[in-house]
This record gives C-alpha cells, structure tokens and sequence, in this order.
C-alpha cells in the first residue's frame, strides 16, 4: 500500500547511526526520513538545524519501511489505476486516430486530445466516437486568449464528456475558465516540460522553473482551478507546498528502457512521476513510437497497477 500522510506525534531521539537502506533525503522540504531500530517505526525529522529529535511517526514498521520512504509523496485520490495513465493521441488526422485506439484496444482508457487533431478537422467528431467507446477525454487545447473568450471555450466543452481542458496560467484566463467549466476539471499549465532555464531566460522569466512552478500551482488553486500541469522534477517541491486536493498530471515521461532524442527537456520515469506526487501521467511518443504500441501501454499499465497495488 502507498502511504504518504504523516500521522502521530512523537518525540524520540536520531539513532546513532542512520541505516543506509532506509534513509531518504527530500531536497524539497530538508526533511531527512529513517527507521528507529529502537521502535521499528519510520520517523520523520525536522530539518537539521530546528531540531535533533524525531518528531512524527509513520504507522509501520521496519520491514517497509524503506518502501514507504520511497513512496512518501503519493496522493490518496480514488483514481482507478489504468485510469492514471492519459496517452497523447498525436497523430496528423483522425483516421490515424482512430486506427491507434482501435490498436491500443483495452490498453488505454484516457485520450489527450491535442492541436494538432484539432487543425486537422474532425476534433469532435473524434471525441464524440471515443466517448461512445467508454474512453475519457482530455481536451488539452491551452486556451491563451482574453478571458471573456476562453470562458466561452471552456463553456462549449460542457456535458460532452470530456474531464479535463487545459489554459494557460494567466490570472485573469484561469478565473474565467473555472467560473465557466461547468462538469470539466481546468487544469493550469505551470511550465512546458520542453523549457528549461535558458528558454525562461529567453522568455523574460528571472525565476527559476521550480519558482515559477509553484507560484502558478497556487494561482491556480486560488483562481478555482482543478489542478495543474507540471513536470515530475518539480513535483517534490509542489507537493510539500500546496493543497493535496490539487490534481497534478505530469507530460514529459520517459520509460527507462525507452529514452528517445526529442524536444522534451524535462523528463522523468513512469514510477519517478507517481513517487513524487503525481495523479495523472500523459505519454504519447514511447508508446506510439514503440514496435508494438499496445504492448508498450500494457508494460506501462502494469507498472502503474504495481505501484498501486
């Protein structure tokens, strides 16, 4: 089981020395976490420097406790498992579109719906089929526009079916997409997983993305939105600063046995994503460019359904 709330309280002193197995550093917060031999618990520390005690206790005790270290982030929302995994469906028109739906078959069960089907006709002819077939849609159009036209966006996207649409982290456009989004979840997004530090340099942007990250995730949720998205590097910090009610879908992930060359910079691993506080993972190029798509999704549900088991 996945556990990353902290519950009782509890002072007892540092072990003299620090099992090594166990251990886990959060660069995020400065917490440090380990097993106390003397009780069989996982403890975790305040940051060096508050304090040399132990002041929470995690309820379990040391023989998972390294697991519980590694899963420490993981968020409680009753998601079903084949349900985290979102497959971009980037593809030039939408025969493509639906011959790889009919390919991936039962292996996927969430469809990002972007624009480049979008310019290519057909959009919602497409997600009409798709929601007829059970699937769930995210519409992922990045509405940047005045916010009297984004509000009417997201509007016509009511009672079709689609859970989730994307804006653009702007004040004044998140506002008016949630006052508009009726039964859709609007997600803000924070920073794109292909910028890095020089691109934001380029743009005007003096933070760093880990700031930049979190100033919008807390935009967000002020301005009503439903969650964000966000790279999985950034996650730790995000999750230690805001709301768990905050749903996070993180692009840019890479399977470890399938790191291809392309224009995403920030990237991390399918059990990386959810470790560090993921909802949702959006994955399009390793499992449509893999020799046998279907497959590819399957190795990755089943990834998932093991983290979650």
């Amino acid at each position: 089981m996945l556990v990353y709330r902290l519950r009782r309280f509890k002072a007892c002193a540092w072990p003299t020395r620090r099992p090594s197995l166990t251990s886990v550093a959060i660069a995020a917060t400065g917490i440090a976490a380990a097993p106390d031999p003397s009780c069989g618990t996982l403890l975790r520390c305040l940051p060096a420097g508050r304090s040399g005690h132990c002041r929470e206790e995690l309820p379990t005790n040391a023989r998972i406790a390294g697991e519980l270290a590694e899963d420490l982030h993981v968020t409680p929302k009753p998601i079903p498992p084949q349900d985290r995994l979102i497959f971009a469906l980037d593809v030039p028109d939408t025969a493509a579109a639906r011959a790889l739906v009919e390919q991936l078959d039962d292996s996927v069960t969430f469809y990002k719906l972007g624009l480049e089907l979008c310019m290519s006709g057909g959009y919602f002819d497409l997600l009409d089929w798709l929601v007829a077939r059970d699937k769930r849609i995210f519409v992922d159009l990045k509405f940047f526009d005045v916010p009297a036209t984004v509000a009417a966006a997201v509007r016509n996207l009511q009672n079709r079916g689609v859970t989730y649409a994307t804006v653009h982290g702007n004040q004044g456009i998140m506002e008016a997409a949630a006052g508009a989004k009726g039964d859709v979840k609007i997600l803000a997004v924070t920073a794109l997983t292909s910028l890095d530090r020089g691109d934001l340099d380029d743009l005007g942007f003096a933070c760093d993305v880990g700031a930049l990250v979190l100033s919008r995730a807390r935009r967000a949720l002020e301005a009503g939105c439903d969650g964000v998205i966000a790279s999985g590097l950034e996650l730790p910090a995000l999750r230690a600063a805001v709301d768990d009610k905050l749903l996070v879908i993180t692009p840019g992930i890479r399977p470890v046995e399938n790191r291809p060359t392309d224009d995403q910079k920030r990237v991390v691993t399918v059990e990386d994503a959810f470790r560090n506080g993921a909802d949702h993972i959006v994955v399009g190029r390793p499992i449509r460019n893999a020799p046998e798509p279907r497959a590819a999704a399957l190795a990755i549900q089943r990834s998932i359904a093991r983290l979650f088991a």
